[in-house]
């Protein structure tokens, strides 16, 4: 089991129960899964630079990304049918932690000038979304065999209803909050 998964159990539960005052262990929030979303742009569309991109997320995140492509061609913005524009992955359970655990603990404190991020980026209905400019923070990939820094998106699905007991139960794993 992984360590950030032990100390949502062992010591941000009873913090939740104590502060929101639940009456069972089911209604405590915690995080459902992580989406993490990369757009593309023409340079992307050699195969080379695409399968760069689509190896150093893989060894981010553990898991393959699948890549989005193009439903209908639009010429406006020359793009054509079936052509790759996204990468997403969705990662749950063990994966979710362990990607967390080394977000929050490795990856955003080696971001220069870093200072926690924003608290705006709730929706309302618990989830919160935040953008990271290049994948050259996490310790996986290598500096120098970096390709085309890219940025990606990522999106933190809690089971909470409210704001309040989302950014408490992300400020308690650790979230590094301004």
């Amino acid at each position: 089991m992984q360590r950030l998964r032990l100390f949502y159990n062992d010591v941000v539960v009873p913090k939740l129960v104590e502060k929101f005052k639940y009456k069972s262990i089911s209604d405590v929030p915690k995080i459902e899964k992580i989406v993490i979303n990369r757009g593309l742009d023409e340079s992307c569309q050699n195969t080379k630079v695409l399968d760069s991109l689509v190896l150093e997320l893989t060894q981010v995140t553990g898991q393959r990304f699948y890549l989005t492509r193009s439903k209908k061609a639009i010429s406006n913005f020359k793009l054509k049918q079936n052509v790759p524009i996204g990468m997403c992955v969705t990662l749950r359970r063990d994966r979710m932690y362990s990607f967390f655990d080394r977000l929050v603990n490795l990856a955003l404190p080696r971001i220069r000038d870093f200072q926690g991020v924003k608290s705006s980026g709730f929706d309302g209905f618990g989830s919160y979304s935040f953008g990271i400019p290049d994948q050259s923070m996490f310790p996986e990939i290598e500096f120098d065999k970096i390709s085309k820094f890219k940025g990606m998106d990522i999106v933190i699905v809690t089971t909470s209803k409210t704001e309040e007991e989302a950014f408490f139960l992300l400020k308690e794993l650790g979230m590094p909050f301004k």
